[in-house]
């Protein structure tokens, strides 16, 4: 029995920082996604907004708030927050209330105006939150994870600066493609080395910024697809949203200690291969059938990271692959064809929802010069704070 849902329409605002609320953001790429599914805002059946924290009350209540902005015309509202993980909770949400009958057509949207510079914890003391935890007793800010994360990888598999570098030149060259980025322009390895240092062994230009913008999507189930005109639509296929397993061995933020290992040996892979996992499995493939991925690069080290958790390759082999050129355009698999974070900066709600936007948009043909060619199958992974896993499977 398929579980599959059609992707009708997908739309973005571009990335940048514009100054403006995240609601306009939201409305743009809904009212483009709309557009692009030949679908009118009185034929959605449900709204799932992917929460804005940081943005006041309207924030807490997303869905809501862009029905409103939309006009309201008695939609189902659904809002949800995982972090990063919120926009494909939010797809998640939307998908089973198609699979079940409750809808034919959801709008999923997020959108976020991301304050300048780094993530901070929202205000308020939050003694037992493991995210004000972390500022507040380590000052362990989020480049200070990504530096960690690097030195494991360098002191375990020998990575090195210049692998790193190579990412940021891979996602730039993409991203200067893209006209929904936010930094369209190519970028050297001698630019990255350049750059200060943040998080040793992490330079400015290793780690993504903070961005404002928004991504939505139009779904529905396939009897609606077929009914409108949308023979072969892209298809959503999986959707993992797993938590780790104990002993999860290895830091991830915002945690500031591991579990502890003594008396049961760590099994399988760890959360990151989790979620990869679970998505293979419902969607019944593997990683030898993706044409291309969309991953979290959060800093250049931890897309490498992902190239293993998504079994791309084996453990340690990451930088192997990527001096390989298979992760290129051109190559066996291309990884961040969109240009990734590295060029779009972090508008937390919105991002994985475009992920699948980018998938969407490759699958059809539709990217232009970044293309990647036959694309028949994509796989999008992030994670969320507090073990929210995040992977959509995309297929045509």
């Amino acid at each position: 029995m398929t579980r599959d849902v059609a992707v009708l329409g997908a739309g973005m605002h571009p990335w940048g920082k514009w100054g403006r609320g995240f609601v306009e953001y939201g409305v743009a790429a809904a009212r483009a996604a709309l557009e692009e599914a030949g679908a009118d805002w009185r034929d959605v059946d449900s709204v799932v907004g992917a929460d804005t924290v940081r943005a006041g009350y309207p924030g807490y209540v997303a869905g809501a708030t862009f029905a409103k902005a939309l006009g309201w015309q008695g939609a189902r509202v659904t809002s949800v927050y995982a972090a990063c993980a919120s926009g494909a909770q939010a797809i998640s949400t939307a998908r089973a209330q198609i699979l079940a009958g409750l809808a034919d057509v959801v709008l999923v949207v997020g959108a976020d105006a991301a304050p300048k510079g780094f993530f901070r914890p929202a205000g308020g003391d939050r003694p037992d939150d493991p995210d004000w935890l972390r500022f507040r007793v380590l000052g362990a800010t989020n480049p200070a994870y990504f530096g960690l994360y690097a030195r494991r990888r360098m002191a375990l598999h020998g990575d090195t600066l210049e692998d790193f570098a190579q990412v940021k030149v891979k996602n730039a060259a993409s991203g200067a493609l893209n006209p929904n980025a936010r930094y369209r322009s190519p970028v050297s390895a001698d630019d990255v080395a350049a750059s200060a240092v943040v998080a040793d062994p992490l330079r400015l230009l290793d780690i993504c910024a903070t961005s404002d913008g928004g991504a939505a999507l139009v779904l529905s189930s396939m009897e609606y697809a077929r009914r409108h005109g949308a023979a072969s639509p892209v298809r959503i296929r999986a959707v993992s949203t797993v938590t780790p397993s104990y002993p999860n061995t290895v830091l991830d933020l915002p945690d500031i200690a591991t579990d502890s290992a003594v008396g049961k040996e760590p099994e399988g892979p760890g959360f990151r291969g989790s979620i990869a996992r679970a998505a293979y499995e419902e969607a019944g493939i593997g990683p030898e059938d993706l044409s291309l991925a969309e991953v979290y690069d959060l800093s250049t080290a931890l897309e490498l990271q992902w190239y293993e958790d998504l079994g791309l390759c084996a453990a340690g082999e990451a930088a192997k692959l990527l001096r390989e050129g298979a992760t290129a355009p051109g190559g066996r698999i291309p990884v961040n064809p969109s240009g990734g974070l590295a060029s779009f900066g972090e508008a937390v709600p919105a991002q994985a929802i475009a992920q699948v936007c980018e998938l969407t948009w490759q699958l059809r043909g539709t990217t232009g010069a970044r293309q990647v060619a036959g694309a028949r199958v994509g796989l999008t992974a992030n994670q969320g704070l507090f073990g929210h896993g995040s992977s959509v499977v995309a297929v045509r």
